[in-house]
């Protein structure tokens, strides 16, 4: 009989780090404890933490083992569950971005309307209406994945990944949707071209988004997407 598993629960994540899981699947309440609990970690171990690494359910926590050890980290964490707290992270924000959509910009977008039974103009203004949250970034630097995509749209990732997918393209895969922050391979139905940089790490911040942040897409014209400094 396979072992009951209490959340949240303190795994052993190798020497220096460890990784708290609050939940077995991400939500919107999952996402909003971890943004949180990542604040508090940062206040409560200050300078011990080298690195906070939060994910769909839980976060790892980096500590340098020359501060502190594996018993002390831990019960710091369980204290900081345990408590209630009424602090909210003031980092968590919403981020509106721009996004041409159309067939010239979105190479799969009449595939998707045609697999929905919708129309193109039906499956952008649909992308359009969801206010998203960031539940992972990984994958590529600065690849974050929001959800969650009304299932109207869903859509499964393409069978066979294109080798090479644009700058800004903006993707769903299931439930999920996501800006390629650079130039690299994908297997997302493409939709639109965003014309914003994402993901800089010769800037501060060097990331647009954190997890635990909501991002909102608005349509803009062929015209507008030039202008603002994208390429087709």
């Amino acid at each position: 009989m396979p072992e009951l598993v209490h959340y949240p629960s303190i795994e052993v994540a190798g020497e220096g780090a460890v990784i708290v899981y609050l939940d077995k699947v991400a939500s919107s309440a999952t996402i909003k404890k971890i943004s949180q609990l990542k604040y508090r970690i940062a206040n409560a171990l200050g300078d011990c933490v080298v690195e906070l690494v939060p994910s769909y359910a839980s976060l790892l926590v980096i500590f340098d083992p020359l501060k502190s050890d594996y018993y002390a980290v831990k019960k710091a964490l369980v204290t900081l569950l345990d408590t209630t707290s009424e602090e909210v992270s003031n980092s968590s924000k919403i981020i509106e971005l721009p996004v041409y959509y159309s067939l010239e910009s979105g190479p799969d977008l009449e595939r998707l309307a045609s697999r929905s039974g919708l129309s193109i103009e039906e499956v952008i203004e649909i992308h359009q209406q969801t206010t998203y949250q960031v539940f992972a970034i990984g994958f590529a630097p600065g690849f974050a994945f929001l959800g969650e995509v009304d299932e109207r749209i869903a859509c499964p990732r393409l069978t066979s990944p294109r080798a090479k997918v644009a700058k800004g393209s903006v993707g769903i895969a299931d439930r999920q949707t996501a800006i390629y922050p650079n130039v690299s391979p994908g297997g997302w139905n493409l939709i639109g071209l965003c014309p914003q940089t994402l993901f800089n790490p010769n800037e501060s911040p060097y990331l647009t988004y954190q997890v635990g942040d909501s991002v909102k897409f608005k349509g803009i014209s062929r015209a507008e997407f030039l202008g603002l400094g994208g390429q087709l």
